[in-house]
């Protein structure tokens, strides 16, 4: 895929690094010029060194054949006028806006921002969950908060223990992503049996989440 990573602090240039590191073409665009020449030296990547509110720049990192266009600057003025850009001047299909502040979130979402990414909410529903143990987390919400993607840890009494996916009706739009079983990634086939302790992620509609829950851990 092509992506512009606009943004090159510690989420960018990590986003960045991992991306290269799966082969994508990745264009970077920062402000600081002493950071451009540092990643650009590290990664390999082209840097483009400028302003991502720019529509000029944001032509000069070809932004009208992108795949995907994150905006992961530590100003969220800057992350969402950039995803607008990228969407309704240039056409770029995806994009996704880090959010500093949740307050932001819902305006990411309502001015069409495809994938609000608050870290800070994703960190304090995790924490939580530990804390209180419990089994389901929503990690991100995306498409005008329509859509979700949740964790489910299957406790050894769920009741869809050792049932294969296609045995399992799921909640109307709802579909099972991945399974994380101890250090294995399983992609969910329709004869992939569960087991217990795997960590399920599921996408499913907002409001879905506690028929889900009800089904695959067995309580509300």
């Amino acid at each position: 895929m092509y992506i512009i990573i606009v943004g090159a602090g510690k989420v960018g240039y990590f986003l960045s690094k991992r991306l290269c590191e799966s082969k994508h073409t990745v264009i970077i665009v920062e402000k600081d010029k002493t950071l451009c020449e540092q990643i650009a030296r590290e990664l390999g990547a082209l840097v483009i060194h400028g302003d991502g509110c720019d529509p000029r720049i944001l032509d000069e990192a070809g932004v009208a054949r992108a795949d995907v266009l994150a905006a992961v600057t530590g100003e969220d003025e800057d992350n969402l006028i950039i995803c607008q850009l990228a969407k309704e001047r240039f056409g770029v299909q995806r994009t996704v806006g880090r959010v500093n502040n949740p307050d932001n979130e819902h305006t990411f979402s309502e001015l069409g921002i495809d994938a609000p990414v608050d870290s800070t909410k994703i960190i304090a529903k995790i924490i939580e969950e530990e804390v209180s143990f419990s089994d389901f987390v929503t990690l991100m919400s995306f498409k005008r908060g329509k859509l979700a993607i949740v964790r489910v840890d299957l406790p050894s009494d769920s009741p869809v223990i050792n049932k294969s996916i296609q045995e399992v009706s799921l909640p109307e739009s709802s579909v099972l992503v991945s399974i994380l079983r101890g250090e294995d990634v399983i992609i969910p086939k329709g004869n992939t049996i569960l087991k217990a302790g795997d960590d399920v992620i599921a996408l499913t509609l907002i409001g879905n989440e506690p028929q889900l829950l009800n089904l695959l851990v067995g309580k509300l």
